[in-house]
């Protein structure tokens, strides 16, 4: 510690300012006696408003149990709601894979098709080959016409008749065949548009009823003091 100076105090000056305060606490007293306020004088009136203290506790009571049955109205709406949507969503998806599964089936039938139209073209082109290999040798038709036909012409009539029979019947099994794909077809678009037409109907409803249970919250919220509004079960 370095050094320091030991300063005296003046007594004089400090008997004058405690003199000065004293003073000045003495004066601000004396200020608050004389400004001290009167007292008040009203004149006698009723307060409180029209009802009893047993009526106002009644009402509170009904408004505290307004505010509990709306708010659990409101967690049911919210619950309800939520619900739906989650349904929505799944037969949404649902409908998604359906579509998805029937696409693949109509594939898988196309290709079906396209492979019996394969298999019958090369079955009809080797029946053609074989018919061409019986036909090497016989005569003409310009060249049987003659009074006795003889074993030749009748083996190629037969052999003719039996070539048409063949395309005869290979053409009427597929014309079948195309007219069963198409009802196929028409089938499935009819079954679709019915699904699309059931799921809009659903989706319809599900929106009319929470449409209608929104306008139903606010209907009640536009009558805080009706307390049997519907739905409410006391």
């Amino acid at each position: 510690v370095g050094p320091y100076v030991l300063v005296t105090p003046n007594e004089t000056r400090r008997k004058q300012l405690q003199q000065i305060a004293t003073k000045e606490l003495n004066d601000l007293e004396q200020w608050k006696k004389e400004h001290r306020p009167g007292p008040i004088t009203l004149v006698p009136q009723r307060l409180g408003g029209n009802e009893s203290e047993a009526q106002v506790r009644q009402n509170q009571q009904m408004i505290l149990m307004q505010s509990k049955y709306q708010k659990k109205h409101k967690r049911e709406e919210y619950v309800k709601a939520k619900k739906a949507a989650e349904e929505a969503e799944i037969l949404k998806k649902k409908a998604i894979q359906r579509e998805k599964a029937e696409r693949l089936e109509v594939k898988k039938r196309q290709e079906e098709m396209q492979r019996r139209e394969l298999f019958l073209g090369d079955q009809k082109y080797k029946t053609n080959e074989l018919l061409n290999r019986l036909d090497v040798g016989l005569p003409k038709s310009d060249s049987c016409q003659i009074a006795n036909p003889g074993p030749e012409s009748t083996a190629w009539k037969r052999s003719h008749a039996y070539k048409q029979a063949l395309r005869e019947d290979e053409n009427r099994r597929l014309e079948e065949m195309r007219q069963e794909q198409q009802r196929k077809a028409e089938l499935l678009e009819f079954k679709q548009k019915q699904e699309e037409e059931t799921r809009t109907r659903t989706l319809k409803n599900e929106q009319r009823r929470v449409n209608n249970a929104f306008l139903d919250r606010l209907q009640n919220k536009t009558q805080p003091n009706n307390i049997y509004h519907p739905g409410y079960t006391g």
